[in-house]
C-alpha cells in the first residue's frame, strides 16, 4: 500500500465495507465533534468520546490500562478482535486514539484510511442504529510504551538536540493565534513555538479525500524540512491530537525508529514559566 513501511496499520474503505458483520473486527469512531456519531456512523461501529472516554476523570492524563480495558470490554473487544478506528477531519482524533491505545499497550489496532471523509465521499452507508455487544473480559497488560511519548522535562532537556516538529497551522506557529479558528483562543498563556521546531502542518500528510499521502510524498514532506529517520523526533501541536496524526505518518507509515508525541504540546509548553519561546 503506497510502499509504506507498515502497510498493515491501514485498512481501506472497500475492505471494511465487506467486513462490517465480521465478529473479529470492531469498528470504533472517535471524532473532534463528539456528537457526530449520533448523527450517523458506520454500521456496527461504537462511538468513543475523545474527552470523557480517553482521558482520566481527574488530572490531565489518559485513562490507565484498567480504564482502557473497561472501554474495550464494553465495546465487545475480545482477545482476538482487531480494532478499526476512524473519525472525521482526516482521522485526527482517530489517530489520537490509536496513539493512546499503543501507549497503553494495546497493539491490535488499525486506522481506516481516509476515515469518515472518504467513507462519505464514496457514498457508503451510515446508520443511526447503535449496536449492542456482549461485554468481554479483555485486559490490557504489559507496560506502557513510554518510548512513543515525550513529557515536558524531556522536551526541555532536548532543546537543540532532538528534531522538533510543530504540526500546527503557520498562524499558530508564528504566534498570531493560540488555537485553530473554530476553537477558543485560549489555553496556553503565550503564543509562539518551541525554539528550533520545524513547522509542518499535520494536514499536509493527507490527500484531498482524507487518505494518507504516499510514502515518497511523505518522505519528501518531512525530509525537506530536516525531519530525517536518523534523528530523534518529537512532534507536538496544541493538545496532542494533530501531532498523533504526524506521529502515525512518521513512525507507522514511514517506519522512522525514534518518534515521540509530546501530548502536553503548546497548551502546556506555552504556559510554562521561564522556558524559551520563539515567535515569527
Amino acid at each position: 500500500m503506497a510502499d509504506y513501511a507498515n502497510p498493515d496499520v491501514l485498512v481501506e474503505t472497500d475492505w471494511l465495507e465487506g467486513h462490517l458483520d465480521d465478529t473479529s473486527v470492531r469498528v470504533i469512531e472517535v471524532d473532534e465533534d463528539t456528537s457526530a456519531y449520533e448523527k450517523g456512523h458506520i454500521k456496527n461501529s461504537v462511538g468513543w468520546n475523545w474527552n470523557t472516554d480517553l482521558h482520566a476523570a481527574v488530572g490531565r492524563d489518559y485513562v490507565d490500562q484498567e480504564g482502557l480495558s473497561k472501554l474495550l470490554q464494553q465495546a465487545g473487544v475480545g482477545a482476538d478482535t482487531t480494532v478499526m478506528l476512524y473519525g472525521g477531519n482526516n482521522n485526527w482524533f482517530a489517530a489520537y486514539a490509536y496513539w493512546i491505545l499503543k501507549l497503553r499497550g494495546f497493539d491490535n489496532v488499525k486506522l481506516l484510511n481516509g476515515g469518515r471523509k472518504k467513507w462519505e465521499l464514496e457514498s457508503k452507508e451510515l446508520t443511526q442504529d447503535a449496536p449492542s455487544f456482549s461485554a468481554t473480559d479483555i485486559k490490557v497488560s504489559g507496560g506502557d510504551r513510554s518510548e512513543i511519548r515525550a513529557l515536558r522535562d524531556e522536551v526541555i532537556s532536548k532543546l537543540g538536540t532532538s528534531a522538533l516538529v510543530d504540526v500546527r497551522s503557520p498562524e499558530e506557529y508564528r504566534g498570531e493565534k493560540l488555537a485553530p479558528d473554530h476553537l477558543p483562543q485560549e489555553q496556553a498563556q503565550v503564543p509562539g513555538h518551541i525554539p528550533g521546531a520545524a513547522n509542518i502542518p499535520w494536514g499536509k500528510a493527507a490527500n484531498e479525500d482524507g487518505t494518507f499521502r504516499s510514502a515518497d510524498e511523505l518522505k519528501a514532506l518531512y525530509e525537506g524540512e530536516g525531519i530525517t529517520p536518523d534523528k530523534e523526533i518529537i512532534a507536538y501541536c496544541r493538545i496532542g491530537e494533530r501531532s498523533s496524526h504526524t506521529w502515525f505518518a512518521l513512525q507507522e507509515l514511514l517506519g522512522y525508529g525514534n518518534v515521540k508525541n509530546y501530548d502536553g504540546s503548546w497548551t502546556e509548553y506555552g504556559s510554562l514559566v521561564g522556558v524559551p519561546v520563539e515567535r515569527g
